[in-house]
């Protein structure tokens, strides 16, 4: 069976592998027919080596070539919409509508033309002047970026197309993309499109490269390597650390997204008032893309009274009786069940569900969990076990103090919601609660499950570890997120004809220099040091 290409300095060539791997259609569970390598040094040092002269070259061109590129690659993937539905879905299990189709896709496409847009204006760049001082800085490329792409976002996360590579290319860095195990087959057909896009824009051919997947031991040389940038990760928390670690071990910039169970603070004038409807919300959201999306909400804090436990009743039968989805890989349905056992050994109660299979191919039951605050307080580690799938823990607490207590012992979360009253019945419960959740979290929101995420300029899609690695950037929202990928150029003295076009005294636009004016008014009269 033929092996598929790496893409390596602009050319699909042959891998010097040390093995190979199949996809898997996790519905049906078996192996699709491409076989992809598993590339061995060889190829990484091939790839490091061609990214690196791509990034001296990158530097010299305008940022408008590359918006070129990011709206060129986007048109040419649009007229291969139904190739790549089809093999994501193949790849995925997601269902071609509305996930993939309507949803996905044209969130992917977006997302490269607010890239270009950010690229092309090159406000993102915050150029600051002391004129007095003659010191100006300006953020710049920061050099080659590797990305790795989840398993959860054939599309919108992909590591050759998705938000990551988006902002790192149009931050103006080379991209040195590692496909996810479950889907090289949609991440190929990017790597094809947008070879062809810096063909027809004429960037440097290896400004986007791809390997499949590599040993463990590869993987971290590869991160920690000195011509790398920066890293953009999301994935495990597991495997996540361990690539971390090799990148802090020599100072490389490692923005990942690990793992989030995004707790839900329901008070009880919300439930008094809007049960069913909470009840609706919560078991959509849980159960939607079988539970398979990184702002899942996996925790939920109540406090106890009969309406409480009438709600618990009716989400524990809406949970039983909605269908069971498909997982994404027989790694996540193993993951899953780990995660429900771990939950159960450290004491929490199950409600329904808790069992492998129920659905088609790799599946496992919808399942609710319960644990009393105390409890959760005591063994709050083992309790925030993420179970990413289709899976939730209900923590019930006797009062408002032991609610502020499960919330104090709570971990790093991308996200954090407090559904209150409408009246003020719950305004003094929310005073207390929310400035503990909101240390706690990226993004606060209230009366609203934390399922989607708008590509945003305002969004926040980051938060303190281990929701990501660092609380002060998103992966989500365009210009912040391309300012993960630069790095600070200072420029003291310098004469202005050798400076950034943005730094000159005769910007040819003026658009930057009047920004400067407006957002930094004392940047003339700043203090000289003595």
């Amino acid at each position: 069976m033929t092996m598929q290409p790496v893409l390596i300095a602009g050319e699909w060539r042959t891998s010097i592998s040390s093995g190979s791997f199949q996809a898997e259609n996790p519905a049906t569970q078996e192996k699709l027919a491409a076989q992809f390598p598993v590339s061995t040094w060889a190829d990484c040092e091939a790839a490091l080596a061609a990214a690196a002269t791509a990034a001296e070259e990158l530097q010299k061109l305008p940022a408008e070539r590359i918006a070129e590129f990011l709206e060129a690659f986007a048109k040419r993937i649009e007229a291969r919409k139904d190739d790549f539905v089809k093999i994501a879905n193949q790849e995925s299990a997601l269902p071609v509508a509305p996930r993939l189709a309507d949803a996905e896709f044209p969130r992917t496409t977006n997302q490269l033309r607010q890239a270009a847009a950010a690229a092309r204006d090159g406000s993102w760049t915050q150029p600051t002047i002391d004129a007095a001082a003659n010191i100006r800085s300006v953020l710049a490329p920061i050099g080659p970026v590797l990305v790795f792409g989840p398993n959860n976002f054939p599309f919108a996360f992909n590591s050759a197309a998705g938000g990551d590579f988006a902002a790192a290319i149009a931050a103006g860095n080379p991209v040195i993309a590692k496909a996810n195990t479950s889907h090289p087959g949609t991440t190929q057909l990017f790597a094809e499109e947008a070879l062809a896009a810096l063909k027809e824009t004429n960037l440097p051919l290896a400004t986007v490269q791809l390997i499949y997947r590599t040993s463990h031991a590869d993987g971290e040389k590869l991160v920690a390597d000195h011509r790398v940038g920066a890293i953009g990760y999301t994935g495990s928390r597991n495997a996540g650390l361990k690539l971390k670690a090799a990148a802090d071990a020599v100072g490389k910039p490692f923005y990942a997204e690990l793992s989030s169970v995004n707790p839900v603070v329901i008070l009880p004038g919300a439930i008094a008032e809007k049960s069913a409807d909470i009840a609706g919300q919560f078991t959509s959201s849980c159960l939607m893309g079988v539970g398979q999306f990184c702002t899942n909400p996996g925790l939920i804090v109540l406090l106890a009274n009969p309406n409480t436990e009438a709600f618990i009743s009716e989400i524990t039968t809406k949970f039983g009786a909605a269908p069971v989805g498909t997982l994404l890989s027989s790694s996540v349905a193993s993951s899953l069940t780990k995660a429900v056992t771990t939950l159960q050994s450290a004491g929490a109660k199950l409600l329904v569900g808790g069992t492998a299979g129920g659905g088609k191919g790799y599946s496992h039951a919808n399942t609710l969990l319960r644990v009393d605050g105390s409890h959760f307080v005591k063994n709050a580690t083992a309790l925030q076990t993420e179970a990413f799938g289709n899976a939730s823990l209900l923590v019930v607490c006797a009062d408002l103090a032991e609610a502020a207590n499960v919330l104090r012992q709570l971990e790093g979360n991308l996200t954090g919601c407090i559904y209150s009253s409408k009246i003020v019945s719950d305004d003094a419960a929310y005073a207390q609660l929310a400035p503990i959740l909101r240390q706690k979290v990226g993004r606060l929101l209230d009366d609203k499950m934390p399922t989607g995420v708008a590509v945003s300029p305002a969004m926040n899609h980051g938060g303190p570890f281990p929701a990501t690695g660092h609380p002060g950037f998103t992966a989500v929202g365009i210009p912040a997120s391309l300012r993960r990928f630069a790095a600070l150029h200072c420029y003291d003295g310098v004469r202005d004809n050798r400076l950034p076009a943005s730094l000159q005294n005769k910007n040819p636009s003026g658009k930057l220099w009047r920004q400067i004016n407006n957002s930094w008014s004392q940047a003339d009269v700043l203090p000289l040091p003595q």
